[in-house]
């Protein structure tokens, strides 16, 4: 709907796009601040919750199942106490309890797993008695069962001193989304799917990505351009973006595809040279001229919806940023016109 929307804008020449200002934003994911105990409590909530559907249905019914739900709730609530206390002896206890909650989540999961398996027997004896949804719920226990063992996995790898996990579960109800670290004094850390947004000198979103994990930005210009250059039929005359994107490949892969003005300050320390090039006014234009591209995200994350995404997964969330940015283009559209 985006791309049928601005190719009909473009038609009718209400957007031109002679210019480019790209930058990228992080729409955050519809989930609380995960910690070890946090994860294993909701994997211990999902999974007893769901044996209890089987349970209702008549599936697995002498199958033993504890609920140990409000044992770890007290526990969950008791680090919360114990945090206040910003000491050392602090952090040991929180780890000694988040061990109590990790020992619990191993026993719940340990039965989930004999409750599955006398389940899908039970599935496999009355296929033809038992409604699709009966059967849904077997498969969502075993994903809740799976996303489980995954954050007791990655907690027993926290308390022998590994902090720095690549593939950490941020997530039970949305495994998908990423730690993405900013460098916002506010959050340093946001949790959830970042999005690349392509801006034309109308102010028009011409483009978007939701990414998978956190690229860098400097390997995402050359496929935005291209893009560009195959919604519009032509190269934009100037580009501009931060210096996150900004390298001499990235310059030169522009300037081959047409690119006039290229806008993309380096990192580091830089050569005379270079200071010379970056001190020129059409460089200093096109940089104020991008500034105005935070503007734009603001208003999205404010009025749009793309602060949070209230959709859940990957596919969930592209479809969520889509919504958002439609609804957008077509208000600045309707104002153009």
């Amino acid at each position: 709907m985006n791309a049928t929307l601005i190719a009909k804008a473009r038609d009718q020449k209400v957007i031109r796009g002679r210019k480019l200002r790209i930058d990228t934003t992080v729409v955050e994911a519809d989930i609380h601040y995960p910690t070890d105990a946090s994860l294993l409590s909701d994997g211990i909530r999902v999974i007893t919750r769901t044996v209890k559907k089987l349970k209702e249905a008549g599936v697995a019914i002498r199958t033993k199942f504890q609920d140990r739900r409000r044992s770890v709730k007290k526990r969950v609530l008791s680090i919360t106490k114990v945090v206040k206390r910003r000491s050392g002896e602090a952090y040991t206890e929180v780890r000694q309890i988040t061990e109590e909650i990790m020992d619990t989540a191993q026993q719940v999961v340990a039965e989930a797993k004999q409750v599955i398996k006398n389940a899908k027997q039970y599935l496999y004896r009355h296929k033809e008695g038992l409604s699709k949804r009966v059967q849904q719920v077997v498969q969502s226990l075993g994903q809740a069962v799976e996303r489980t063992e995954q954050v007791i996995n990655q907690t027993i790898e926290v308390q022998q001193g590994k902090t720095r996990l690549p593939h950490r579960v941020v997530s039970i109800f949305d495994p998908e989304a990423r730690p993405i670290k900013r460098g916002k004094l506010h959050a340093p850390t946001e949790f959830g799917y970042k999005v690349l947004l392509q801006e034309t000198e109308e102010k028009v979103i011409t483009g978007y990505q939701v990414l998978d994990g956190n690229p860098s930005d400097d390997t995402l210009l050359v496929g935005a351009v291209d893009h560009h250059i195959e919604t519009f039929r032509r190269p934009p005359r100037a580009v501009a973006t931060d210096r996150g994107f900004g390298n001499s490949n990235n310059e030169k892969a522009l300037k081959e595809r047409g690119v006039k003005r290229c806008s993309l300050p380096y990192k580091g320390k830089l050569s005379e040279t270079r200071k010379e090039h970056q001190s020129q006014n059409w460089f200093k234009r096109l940089q104020r001229w991008r500034a105005g591209g935070e503007a734009t995200i603001s208003v999205l994350k404010r009025k749009f919806g793309l602060r949070r995404s209230r959709f859940r997964g990957a596919s969930g969330t592209k479809s969520w940023v889509g919504l958002g940015v439609l609804a957008y283009n077509l208000r600045k559209i309707a104002t153009l016109m």
